[in-house]
C-alpha cells in the first residue's frame, strides 16, 4: 500500500529515502524520455576521454530519486512540488547505489507549505546531491494500493552496432543495386554508400532514376548508372556485372524478390553453387540478449531434409562471421519430442545426427524444440529438457517459409524487434531490404553482406569461385 502523511501529520525532523542501484539501462531509458543523449551519458569513447573516464548518469536522474520519495513517502501521495534547488557534488556511474532521503525542516501553515532538506548519497556514504524542496503538503488522508512499476524491454541496437564497428574499416565493396526505382530502395543504396559500405552500381532505366534522384532531393552523379529497359532487365545485368566480377554484392532494389532470385539461379549465367540458397533474418529483439538468426523466411518454401542441412551451414557461416564462435542451432517445431506423425521433428532428429556424425559442422545443433523452450531457459527447465542449446538459442531453423515468415513479422510488429535480411549460397551475398525498414535495419543487411564477402565463406564464395559441400 501507499499512504501519504498530511499537514497535521508532519513534525520538523521527519524523513524517508528510497535507494536505487542505476544500471546502464536506466542511463539508457532517462536519455529517451528526456532526449538528452550527451556523449558523457551514452558514449563510452566519447566518455573514456572525458574528465570522469567512464560513463556517468544524468544529473537530474539523481534529482528524480528525490521527486520519488516526495511523491510516494513524504509527504506522498496529493503532494504537490512548488519548488527544488539542486547541487551536484559528485558524479554517479553504473552500479553505484544512491540513497535519496528527505527530511522536513520547516512548517508554514498558511497554505500548507512543507520545506524538505534533500540529500542524495552512494553507497559509500558520500553525498552526490543536495537541495531544498518546497511542498504544498496534503490535507486529506490517502491510502491507495500502490502501482506496480511497467515491464520494459529496452532495443539498444548493441548487436547492429557491433556489425557496423566491424565493417567501419576497409574500402566499400562494389554493389550491383537491381532496378532501385522507388524513392525508399534509391536511399537505401544511397544511405549505405554514405556508411562507406558500398559502392553502388545502380542498373534502372536511367531517366526513371535520375528522376526519383530529383524528387527525393538526392544527387547521383557520382555513382555509376547502368541503364537497363525494365526490371527483368535490370535483374538479369546485376547478376552479370556479378558473374564477370565487376560487383563483388548485390542488392534488391523495387523489384519482385522472384524477379532477382531468378535472374540468381538462372541455369545461363546465374550466381548458383553446390550450397542451398537460402535467407537469414538477423534479428535484435528486445530483451533477448544477442541477435537471433532465423532462417529461412523468405526462399525455401518447404525445404528438404538436405536442403535444411544447407540452410544451417549457411546460417552457422553467417553466425561466424558476425561474431558468435560456436553458435547454438534450435530446429524448430510445435514440440520438443520427436513425434512420427509431425515430420518436422524427424527432420530435427535426422539433423542433430547429422551434427553428431560430422556432416554439419561449426556449431551445437539440438531438436526438435519448440519456440519457447529455444529461446526461454524457465520454459526449457520447465520441460525437463538437459540440453546447451535450449533457452539459449543463437540461430532458429524453421520448418517451412510460412513458420519462418510469421515469426519473424511476430517478433518486428509486435515485439518491436528489427529484421535485417540477406541471402546465402550464391556466389555472393544477396542484400534484401523492404520498403518498412529503418535505416539502421537497411544498414546493418548492408554490413552483414560486407562481412560475408570479405570472409569468402562457403555460404558467399565470391564471384569467381564455386562452393563446394
Amino acid at each position: 500500500m501507499i499512504e501519504n502523511h498530511t499537514f497535521d501529520e508532519l513534525k520538523v525532523g521527519d524523513m524517508a529515502s528510497v535507494s536505487r542501484t542505476l544500471n546502464n539501462n536506466d542511463i539508457k531509458l532517462f536519455a529517451a524520455v528526456s532526449g538528452d543523449v550527451n556523449p558523457a551519458h551514452m558514449d563510452p569513447d566519447y566518455a573514456a576521454a572525458d574528465m570522469f573516464h567512464h560513463i556517468i548518469a544524468h544529473g537530474m536522474w539523481g534529482g528524480g530519486l528525490i521527486s520519488a520519495v516526495l511523491g510516494t513517502e513524504l509527504p506522498g501521495p496529493g503532494a504537490i512540488y512548488l519548488g527544488q534547488s539542486l547541487r551536484f557534488t559528485r558524479p554517479v556511474s553504473p552500479g553505484d547505489t544512491i540513497t535519496a532521503t528527505v527530511t522536513v525542516t520547516e512548517k508554514r501553515p498558511e497554505h500548507h507549505i512543507v520545506v524538505l532538506a534533500c540529500s542524495c548519497t552512494n553507497q559509500n556514504g558520500e553525498e552526490v546531491i543536495s537541495g531544498e524542496a518546497t511542498i504544498k503538503a496534503p490535507t486529506e488522508k490517502v491510502r491507495r494500493k500502490r502501482i506496480s512499476l511497467p515491464d520494459i524491454r529496452i532495443a539498444t541496437h548493441d548487436g547492429y552496432r557491433k556489425l557496423m564497428e566491424l565493417t567501419a574499416k576497409g574500402t566499400p565493396e562494389l554493389t550491383a543495386v537491381a532496378h532501385p526505382c522507388s524513392a525508399g530502395t534509391l536511399r537505401a543504396a544511397i544511405e549505405a554508400a554514405e556508411a562507406n559500405l558500398i559502392e553502388p552500381i545502380l542498373v534502372a532505366p536511367e531517366a526513371k532514376i535520375r528522376s526519383i534522384a530529383e524528387q527525393i532531393g538526392e544527387d547521383i552523379s557520382q555513382f555509376r548508372i547502368l541503364p537497363a529497359d525494365h526490371s527483368h532487365d535490370a535483374a538479369a545485368k546485376a547478376v552479370a556485372l556479378v558473374q564477370s566480377g565487376d560487383a563483388s554484392l548485390l542488392m534488391k532494389g523495387s523489384l519482385h524478390t522472384d524477379e532477382l532470385m531468378g535472374a540468381v539461379v538462372s541455369s545461363s549465367g546465374g550466381l548458383r553453387t553446390e550450397r542451398r540458397i537460402s535467407h537469414a533474418y538477423v534479428m535484435e529483439v528486445p530483451g533477448y540478449a544477442e541477435p537471433l538468426i532465423i532462417t529461412d523466411a523468405a526462399i525455401n518454401i518447404a525445404p528438404t531434409l538436405s536442403e535444411k542441412a544447407d540452410i544451417i551451414r549457411n546460417a552457422i557461416d553467417l553466425a561466424h562471421v558476425i561474431g558468435i564462435e560456436n553458435p547454438k542451432v534450435a530446429i524448430l517445431s510445435a514440440v520438443e519430442t520427436v513425434n512420427p506423425a509431425i515430420p518436422s521433428t524427424l527432420d530435427a532428429a535426422a539433423l542433430c545426427k547429422m551434427a553428431d556424425r560430422g556432416q554439419i559442422t561449426g556449431g551445437t545443433l539440438d531438436g526438435p524444440l519448440a519456440f519457447d523452450n529455444a529461446i526461454s531457459p524457465q520454459a526449457a527447465a520447465e520441460k525437463g529438457i538437459q540440453s546447451s542449446v535450449a533457452g539459449l538459442a543463437q540461430i532458429l531453423v524453421v520448418p517451412s517459409l510460412e513458420a519462418g515468415n510469421m515469426l519473424a513479422k511476430q517478433l518486428t510488429f509486435l515485439g518491436g524487434a528489427d529484421a535485417a535480411g540477406i541471402v546465402l549460397g550464391a556466389r555472393v551475398p544477396i542484400i534484401l531490404t523492404s520498403r518498412a525498414d529503418s535505416l539502421r535495419t537497411r544498414l546493418a543487411s548492408c554490413a552483414m553482406a560486407v562481412l560475408m564477402t570479405r570472409a569468402n565463406t562457403m555460404a558467399a564464395p565470391g564471384p569467381n569461385r564455386a562452393a563446394t559441400k
